[in-house]
């Protein structure tokens, strides 16, 4: 079990970002065990034909199916929106004898192999062929696939920033995942090893990941404390045409077919594209039926650079569970 426990300045520095970089790194977790990850089966169908020809061996060496990732590889997000180039420049900028006790520790917890141990003896060739083919995989893997991502953990901090504010702690925690519980100033995360201890003032950092589904993780102080968890919403990233149900049809009759498919698709929030590429319509289409909600106080938008992410307002919420 993991026990964080908040002082009033810890729960004032709550804060969330999320990362390519860890997204990439557990999205190869994904591809060394399926079956373990069957929600992101549509994405591994999609991504393998991609990687051929790319020997992404010395990674999966490093990121096995299951154990300890070298921290090295996945560093505390420096902005909530980080870039990944600048992520993939803290990578490479390791101190060499980091990069080999972090590789030696990994060789613990699984059967030792000739290539690891290779690996850790040469960490500055080692770290400088892990960045190079982070780099050549997102572009094959990840890249085509990282608009629907970002939406849908842009939206989750969206909702959980709001929780935040309107019911502190308790709101974010509350519903974060089932191995996580908040009582009395204390996380506990349901972990197969154990910490118990305070944040000193430095709170905690949440990462929304797709990639981490169906589990969570943890790291702690002495460094940043963070949190890795799978976004609200995340077993729809991969679908694709409108939602179902009775529901939806009852709601159709009310306001029309296709803005009750975009006010039930915005459960959790995404941009004009996503929604149209959910949908089957063009994004025009949508961008009609957005306004109309918009100005009937169903739907608002968050503008994110020069990307909008639309979210249901309370009154929307109403409609659409009512």
């Amino acid at each position: 079990m993991i026990e964080f426990v908040f002082t009033p300045d810890d729960v004032a520095r709550v804060r969330f970002a999320f990362s390519p970089l860890w997204e990439m790194v557990r999205s190869l977790r994904v591809l060394a065990d399926p079956s373990g990850h069957a929600l992101h089966l549509p994405w591994v169908h999609a991504a393998r034909p991609r990687l051929r020809g790319l020997d992404i061996g010395p990674l999966r060496e490093v990121v096995a199916a299951a154990g300890y990732i070298p921290d090295f590889l996945t560093p505390p997000p420096a902005t909530p929106l980080p870039d990944l180039a600048a992520e993939l420049e803290t990578v490479r900028a390791t101190p060499p004898e980091v990069v080999a006790a972090e590789l030696r520790w990994t060789a613990r917890g699984s059967r030792p192999t000739p290539a690891r141990h290779a690996m850790a003896a040469d960490p500055e060739r080692t770290l400088e062929t892990l960045a190079d083919l982070l780099g050549r995989y997102w572009a094959a893997a990840m890249e085509p696939f990282w608009p629907r991502v970002r939406d849908l953990l842009e939206g989750d901090v969206l909702r959980r920033t709001a929780a935040l504010a309107v019911e502190g702690a308790a709101g974010v925690f509350g519903d974060l995942h089932e191995a996580v519980s908040w009582r009395s100033g204390t996380l506990r995360v349901d972990r197969h090893w154990t910490f118990s201890g305070e944040l000193a003032g430095r709170g905690l950092m949440l990462i929304p990941s797709a990639f981490v589904w169906p589990n969570v993780s943890v790291m702690v102080p002495p460094y940043q404390a963070m949190l890795s968890y799978p976004p609200n919403g995340v077993a729809t990233l991969w679908e694709t045409g409108p939602p179902a149900g009775d529901r939806k049809d009852a709601l159709a009759a009310l306001i029309g077919r296709r803005r009750a498919e975009l006010l039930t698709a915005l459960a959790t929030p995404a941009s004009t594209t996503e929604l149209a590429r959910r949908m089957g319509v063009t994004a025009g289409a949508v961008s009609q039926h957005l306004g109309v909600l918009r100005a009937c106080g169903l739907v608002t938008g968050h503008r994110l650079g020069r990307r909008v992410l639309y979210v249901r307002t309370p009154a929307g919420d109403a409609l659409a569970q009512g």
